[in-house]
């Protein structure tokens, strides 16, 4: 087999294992505030994740890693011309990292309420614009002869690419709440079970759609 096929594979299951793993974090994140009736049932839910969200986050590192060792060219131009994007996806994710870390440093309510906030945004910016970003990859983006991107950001939040972003915030979403479902107990078990059923049912009807397209 070509060794150009063995690195595209590889980089594909890193990155395919990253959505899988990062993707029920962005999930649980989203979650908060429809299954976080309290401070108590909050810290349940951001609890399931606990252990492993930080983890989660290396398999993109490698990916992008493997990604520049094998395909420069490919490296270049996607990191170049979708800079902005990446950026919005690596701030947001500074900034839950942080909620995380600092979220249960006071007790009051407050500054939880202002992290949780932080988790959100961190959690829904990042499973929308991986989203576009792929749509766009499938879709095709403006290149020059040089390989080089020569839209902008709005070039990529085109219908395609909105619909894409859509369909993995809702993955992520669904993936994360059936996640909850899975680790918790009490009514906060139930309630994301509810959830799930509601935003599977909403999910199968975008992703359809999306493949469709």
């Amino acid at each position: 087999m070509d060794l150009a096929y063995v690195w595209f594979f590889i980089v594909g299951v890193l990155f395919v294992g990253y959505f899988v793993l990062d993707g029920f974090d962005f999930g649980v994140g989203m979650s908060l505030p429809f299954l976080g009736k309290d401070d108590v049932s909050r810290r349940q839910i951001i609890n399931t994740i606990g252990p492993v969200w930080d983890l989660n986050e290396t398999w993109v590192i490698v990916a992008g890693a493997c990604l520049f060792a094998a395909f420069p060219e490919w490296y270049a131009t996607l990191f170049s011309g979708f800079y902005l994007a990446l950026l919005l996806i690596l701030l947001a994710l500074i900034l839950r990292g942080v909620s995380f870390e600092y979220r249960h440093q006071r007790d009051s309510l407050r500054w939880k309420a202002g992290f949780d906030r932080m988790i959100v945004i961190g959690s829904a910016v990042p499973a929308f614009l991986w989203g576009v970003a792929v749509a766009n990859i499938v879709q095709g983006v403006p290149l020059d002869v040089d390989h080089e991107f020569t839209g902008s950001l709005l070039t990529l939040l085109n219908p395609y690419g909105l619909l894409g972003g859509l369909t993995t915030l809702l993955l992520f979403f669904t993936h994360g709440v059936y996640f909850v479902a899975l680790k918790t107990d009490g009514q906060v078990r139930l309630d994301a079970r509810k959830l799930a059923l509601r935003s599977g049912l909403l999910t199968v009807v975008v992703a359809a759609i999306f493949l469709a397209w």
